[in-house]
């Protein structure tokens, strides 16, 4: 199956994030995510959450969709239209979607829109140490490692780099 992006919208949040499960490898302090993980859906938390996410004006959010359902979200985000350049960032829902592809798959059509449809010559990405999962999706996608600083490891992914057929599995 092929996952699809499409722009979120706030009712797509607002799914996205009722049924949304934190991974702990996703944090470097494991007090704050045990905080957020035991927090429940709240509708105005979420409100909140997306007012603050649209007020960006250079980031771009897209909901992992497989099968008319959003599974995840893909943001691009600290858009540099002078410099060239994005952030890549990737949230799927839960570990029910995770070991498919189709984190690779989303993250691939993110780098594409990212070159093809804003010009972007570079596409930044980060994880923390521990989230070997997530380096493992954006080395397999051809980032390179640029460097590891406090607890996160930084990569860069040029257009002239990637690869847009290598495989997703």
């Amino acid at each position: 199956m092929s996952v699809e992006l499409i722009p979120m919208t706030r009712e797509l949040f607002h799914e996205l994030f009722r049924v949304f499960q934190y991974d702990p490898a996703l944090f470097a302090d494991p007090a704050f995510f045990e905080s957020v993980s035991k927090k429940p859906y709240s509708r105005e938390d979420t409100d909140a959450r997306w007012d603050k996410r649209i007020s960006k004006p250079n980031a771009l959010t897209f909901a992992v969709m497989l099968d008319g359902s959003v599974i995840g979200e893909v943001v691009l985000k600290a858009i540099d239209r002078i410099n060239k350049r994005c952030e890549l960032g990737i949230h799927l829902i839960n570990d029910s979607v995770k070991g498919f592809g189709y984190g690779t798959q989303a993250e691939r059509l993110a780098i594409e829109y990212a070159f093809n449809e804003l010009g972007m010559e570079e596409v930044l990405a980060d994880t923390i140490l521990k989230n070997t999962r997530s380096q493992h999706i954006i080395e397999k996608l051809g980032f390179e490692r640029v460097y590891e600083k406090d607890g996160f490891i930084f990569y860069k992914l040029g257009r002239d780099n990637y690869c847009a057929d290598s495989s997703d599995r």
